[in-house]
């Protein structure tokens, strides 16, 4: 049977479980907000944990703050980093859009286990761990931390492998020529490696994008505090949190010069997701070609092998199916909605506040989180494992009709295209079509149509 103990904020008394290290707001807003599965995401408590690390340590130099408070506060958050709290954070998503109840709940957490550490002290959750802060500030505050430092690092090493391992393939197949195709139709031959080099060069722009957005996360909301004009805060303290944070995780962070645009607007991220957004939509080009080239195997275009993970199907037996394709693909479908959620509502930024803040970072981090696990999987139980089927490859390329193209600057567009019409209609060679017409001898065919001189 559960325990409980009463605590109390401004509105009364309420109702906590005793193991529990949240206090009342926390308890209101878990029994107000019974909406969806959807809890905030522990990225953005622990980035929360690292701003009252740090908002703490600033106080104290300013001297707001004692040193037992501070050393105690600094003690609860570094256990919130650790991981050693997590069940401490209940809330979901979907509750008040500036993120408050979150703030609060950090606040209350952090306060408990402070009060812990200590013998006279009483440390509040407003008045201390919450000291020179709004919920408006330190929200926006926290998605940047969270967003910035998954990017950096989950999101940039997992493209780098997936890349690194597209460029050893290209370079395993350098004299693979293989056909080309356009419209889904035949086209001019290229070699393997140049059509694999097409999706490394996408990724290295991608990562060039990322890292240019990512850059507009390193600027903070902290010291903006209700509304942007830094009330109840110093002038110096959101620059010096900034420092600290920047100190503390390695990463280059600076106060905002406008705090009125830092709370109401999110630019930032609709940027950032951009940016994501155009990784998701070469990642599902990629997977597509990949799927489609290793289509078959024997009714299919069969270019390629992948490695078979799992059986394909429950009722047909030996069926190997493209599943890291799908699932990558999924993922992108998943990033261009969040896409789209982010861009309508970081429009909603009303007057001094955007009160949408929540659900933008839980698909910003969403989309990050995906695309990082989705490339590292589909990197290790696809990529690795592609093989070229030159038998097939060959095959492909001496029948197409496509070659004809060679003989454009020999006998022109309209006598090579007639060639090409010949050998379809009567299903020739290439070769056998083009000595029929009487266009050209079978030595100039074979001195003008080498597949190995198109690439």
């Amino acid at each position: 049977m559960t325990e409980y103990r009463l605590e109390k904020d401004t509105l009364g008394e309420v109702k906590v479980p005793s193991e529990k290290y949240w206090g009342a707001q926390t308890q209101r807003s878990k029994e107000n907000f019974k909406i969806g599965a959807e809890k905030m995401p522990l990225e953005v408590i622990y980035a929360f944990a690292r701003i009252k690390r740090a908002a703490a340590e600033v106080n104290h130099r300013l001297g707001k703050l004692s040193s037992e408070k501070k050393t105690a506060i600094e003690k609860a958050c570094e256990e919130i980093i650790a991981g050693k709290f997590d069940s401490h954070f209940p809330l979901v998503v979907w509750q008040t859009g500036s993120g408050t109840q979150s703030n609060m709940n950090v606040n209350e957490v952090v306060a408990r286990r402070a009060n812990e550490f200590l013998t006279n002290s009483n440390v509040h959750p407003n008045d201390d761990v919450n000291m020179s802060q709004s919920s408006n500030d330190t929200f926006p505050t926290a998605m940047h931390i969270a967003a910035a430092v998954q990017i950096q690092k989950k999101l940039l090493p997992a493209l780098k492998s997936l890349r690194q391992t597209l460029l050893e393939k290209e370079q395993t197949f350098h004299d693979v020529i293989k056909i080309g195709r356009t419209h889904l139709q035949d086209a001019t031959p290229l070699t393997l490696a140049q059509e694999i080099s097409g999706w490394r060069s996408m990724l290295d722009k991608d990562e060039s994008m990322i890292k240019e957005a990512a850059k507009y996360l390193n600027e903070l909301a902290i010291g903006g505090t209700a509304v942007g004009t830094g009330i109840n805060a110093g002038k110096d303290f959101g620059p010096l949190v900034a420092k600290v944070l920047s100190k503390d995780l390695k990463m280059e962070f600076c106060s905002s010069k406008n705090k009125f645009q830092a709370l109401t607007s999110h630019d930032e991220v609709v940027h950032v997701h951009g940016a994501l957004k155009a990784l998701a939509a070469d990642l599902m080009k990629i997977a597509n070609d990949i799927r489609w080239l290793a289509s078959g195997p024997r009714s299919g275009i069969g270019e390629i092998t992948i490695t078979a993970n799992e059986p394909g199907s429950s009722i047909m037996p030996g069926k190997v199916n493209p599943t890291q394709s799908e699932a990558l693909t999924m993922v992108c479908c998943q990033v261009f909605g969040n896409d789209t959620t982010i861009g309508f509502a970081a429009s909603q930024g009303n007057f001094e506040l955007n009160v949408f803040k929540p659900v933008i970072i839980h698909n910003l981090l969403q989309s990050i989180n995906l695309l990082a696990d989705s490339m590292d999987s589909f990197n290790k139980n696809c990529v690795t494992g592609i093989e070229a089927d030159r038998e097939t490859i060959s095959r492909n390329l001496e029948t197409s009709l496509m070659l004809v193209t060679a003989l454009n600057s020999h006998i022109g567009y309209e006598k090579a295209a007639e060639i090409a019409k010949l050998a379809y209609k009567e299903n020739l060679t290439l070769k056998d079509a083009a000595i029929n017409t009487g266009y050209l001898t079978d030595e100039e065919y074979e001195q003008w149509v080498k597949p190995e001189k198109m690439i």
